[in-house]
């Protein structure tokens, strides 16, 4: 009886086998791995390249609230405008330079989440390491708006933290307007990306430190080598091919630093200074009551694009020549 009950159970496993062969065999591997990145090119399709059909207002003397069939047809004028008009090329060079300007200080400052990642990972004491990465990635989290409020409640005149130290130790009679200066303005923005990107920024380069192979710091202290030696022979070393992948992708994305945190923190006195190209783009669309905002602006963000592919070529083309890799 057992010797039956185990005759079938080997017959049942066979045949299931043998149907689940005959039904993998019936879609070929290429496919079905394309089924499996098939939602992905969805997401892709719907929100990366089907917003690029809005690029026809550029060619047209778009007037809101009409449609667009009639509109007149202007073919390149609202591009051949940007460097015809002086009023508008000075202001596509203002926020172009504002642009890089904070952009470039950006790239100054990458090493930053490495060297913190490092520090990071050098306390020894579990539960402390993890505080502190906790308390440095939750502001990755915090929207740009709260990070203003924080910001104001720090640094404004009557009832900011700042001031009301300053006053009290005698450094100052009156207090100071941080937030509405518009000097250093570059410094101040870049402060505060790195104060809400730094604990984000070294998860990648943690992980990295993980995947380094742990006999070498073995080897490296039988040799003698204290922990000092090792950051510097083992630890950065491992971490520079991953920093300079990042470094070649913030390079091919220089002029795409984002809108929300100039949004916020932009006054009257300080308009000139942040205004970067994002924003710009945004305050002609929809800031502006001009009836040229919109086509003007999609021009703008058509050349903006037109940069941003560049400069993924350029940043493709160094990689290759200093790491002998391409990043796309």
């Amino acid at each position: 009886m057992v010797h039956r009950n185990v005759s079938t159970g080997r017959r049942f496993v066979r045949a299931a086998a043998k149907n689940g062969k005959a039904a993998g065999q019936g879609l070929p591997q290429k496919y079905r791995l394309f089924l499996l990145l098939l939602p992905f090119i969805i997401l892709v399709a719907l929100f990366a390249y089907l917003p690029l059909y809005g690029w026809r207002y550029a060619f047209f003397n778009y007037r809101p609230g009409l449609p667009l069939k009639l509109s007149n047809f202007v073919g390149f004028d609202w591009f051949k405008s940007i460097v015809s008009s002086e009023v508008r090329r000075g202001e596509v060079f203002r926020v172009m330079k504002n642009t890089l300007a904070i952009s470039g200080l950006g790239l100054l400052t990458s090493w930053l989440p490495i060297a913190f990642a490092v520090l990071l990972s050098e306390i020894r004491i579990l539960p402390y390491r993890k505080l502190i990465q906790t308390l440095t990635t939750i502001p990755n989290f915090i929207s740009w708006v709260l990070v203003y409020s924080f910001a104001f409640a720090l640094f404004s005149v009557d009832a900011g933290l700042v001031n009301r130290i300053l006053i009290d130790w005698g450094l100052i009679d009156k207090g100071i307007n941080f937030l509405l200066s518009g000097e250093h303005i570059w410094i101040k923005m870049t402060a505060w990306n790195i104060w809400k990107g730094l604990g984000w920024g070294a998860i990648i380069y943690l992980a990295a430190i993980a995947g380094i192979d742990q006999e070498l710091y073995e080897a490296a202290r039988v040799d003698g080598a204290g922990r000092f030696r090792q950051m510097l022979h083992i630890t950065l070393p491992g971490l520079l091919p991953t920093y300079f992948v990042l470094l070649m992708l913030s390079i091919a994305n220089l002029i795409n630093n984002g809108m929300d945190q100039y949004f916020v923190f932009r006054n009257a006195m300080n308009k000139d200074t942040i205004e970067v190209l994002d924003l710009y783009v945004y305050n002609l669309g929809f800031g502006s009551n001009s009836t040229s905002g919109i086509p003007f602006a999609t021009a703008v963000s058509m050349l903006k694009s037109a940069v941003s592919l560049t400069l993924l070529f350029f940043a493709n083309s160094l990689s290759k020549l200093l790491r002998g890799e391409s990043i796309v």
